[in-house]
């Protein structure tokens, strides 16, 4: 058997790239590679705005010219530094020497020993990664999931008045509209996508303990925190002052358990909407082309909301691995988290093709009001709790000497199908006042929907 030419091993970066391609501007190699160079840079351009150590502030071609180098980031510096690394056995050292070999090129060797001052490895990483999450995050992620949200919010509003049976553990039960039931996810995912949105992407530049000594030995007038708290938030990003050598990454655990806990939301989405689609409420509009099954032209299956549902559970596994590896560092470094955060792209990734496909997908869905109505109206007994509430009001009232309405109910209805002449019959024998009687004549299970329709215009 031939080998294979070189091939991709992830799906993500093979069948499935189109979907995730934009996160891999901030969350592959490169992307980490080019946020490295930009605090290289950011860090000498800041330490000689401050004169330090004789220099002066470098005018503003020379600071442009400089910003170029993770601006106009491509391939020649990816593979500049992969030859590099391959002789340094280092990612981080690699890009000091990037950095030094371009400000050679641009005449800037006098602030060569400036690059990477005072800074141990994990000062620059845990910038690089608070940038490239942050951007991934609210730049990728987050306009995915808004969309999705405002695909179900449109859904819901829709279909805000379309009467449904509800189904509590499977069982016929008190109606709903679909509208309401949409709603809820909106409101779910909503509040969890603000939480989100507030992520603290935090860094610390303290050095290779977390202490600052190297920057006194250099220059003990200087306000080092101070500098560097102003260094890392002018990169737009928060600022942790008390760390050992890394940036203790509980912003990022809260991050992912977040990511992971909408994921869940999503995920619920997909297999609800997917019982719906099996139960005849939503039928499914035919792409062109496309076949549903391999030997049974009629299918069109639920595939957008069964790939969902299989990446969901990926990225939830891969997200939780995240928050339990990261909360953790053996005393002042140990390096189990350089291993773990380079997958946070893959978690990411398999988060958002399930974003893809749940817009998708909500997109190819068309109600059947008629199979709603036909279930509402074979499912009359569902009112019996509404009839039972009422009789408990008339007794409460003295207009009733029913002894146990609950049982009387449960008599009538339970394991029993019951049709609209059944119950109303059973109805007009009830001891109980004119005005209730006509309440409960006049109900049907479309009608018996509460505000569910009102509940929707909370979204």
């Amino acid at each position: 058997m031939t080998t294979l030419p070189p091939q991709p091993l992830s799906p993500l970066d093979g069948r499935y790239r189109a979907a995730v391609a934009p996160l891999a501007d901030f969350l592959s190699e490169a992307g980490l590679n080019r946020a490295r160079v930009e605090v290289e840079v950011e860090w000498l351009i800041a330490l000689t705005d401050r004169s330090l150590f004789g220099t002066q502030p470098l005018g503003e071609s020379d600071k442009d010219k400089l910003r170029l180098l993770y601006l106009d980031f491509g391939q020649s510096e990816i593979d500049w530094l992969a030859e590099k690394e391959a002789v340094t056995r280092h990612d981080v050292k690699a890009v000091e020497y990037l950095v030094r070999d371009r400000l050679s090129t641009l005449g800037l060797d006098a602030i060569a020993e400036l690059t990477h001052f005072a800074c141990t490895s994990e000062d620059v990483n845990s910038a690089s990664y608070a940038l490239t999450v942050k951007r991934a995050v609210t730049e990728v992620w987050l306009p995915q999931l808004e969309s999705v949200i405002a695909a179900l919010k449109a859904l819901a509003i829709e279909h805000r008045d379309a009467a449904m049976l509800a189904r509590t553990h499977g069982q016929p039960a008190t109606p709903t509209t679909m509208g309401k039931e949409l709603a809820v996810f909106v409101w779910r995912l909503e509040r969890v996508a603000r939480q989100i949105r507030s992520t603290e992407f935090l860094a610390k530049f303290s050095g290779a303990t977390g202490t600052w000594s190297a920057h006194l030995s250099a220059d003990p007038q200087v306000d080092w925190p101070l500098v560097a708290r102003e260094f890392i938030e002018g990169l737009g990003i928060g600022f942790t002052p008390v760390t050992t050598q890394i940036e203790s990454h509980d912003w990022q655990v809260e991050l992912y358990d977040r990511v992971r806990h909408a994921g869940g939301i999503l995920h619920n989405l997909a297999t609800d909407v997917w019982t719906y689609i099996s139960l005849g409420y939503f039928s499914q509009i035919p792409v062109a082309g496309a076949t549903g099954s391999s030997t049974m032209p009629h299918k069109i299956n639920p595939i957008r909301f069964e790939n969902a549902e299989a990446n969901l559970e990926i990225s939830g596994g891969l997200l939780s691995t995240l928050a339990s590896t990261l909360v953790t560092s053996r005393l002042q470094r140990d390096l189990t988290d350089s291993t773990t955060q380079r997958n946070i792209g893959v978690a990411f990734g398999h988060s958002l093709l399930a974003l893809d496909n749940l817009r998708r997908g909500l997109g190819e869905i068309s109600l059947a009001q008629g199979v709603l109505d036909a279930d509402l109206e074979g499912n009359w007994e569902v009112l019996a709790e509404a009839i039972q509430t009422v009789v408990r009001a008339e007794v409460t009232a003295g207009r009733s000497h029913i002894s146990d309405p609950y049982a009387l109910l449960k008599d009538l209805t339970r394991g029993r199908r019951i049709g609209a002449e059944d119950l109303a019959e059973f109805v007009r024998g009830l001891d109980i006042g004119d005005a209730a009687k006509e309440r409960l004549l006049a109900l049907t299970p479309a009608t018996y929907t509460g505000l569910a329709s009102e509940l929707v215009d909370l979204i």
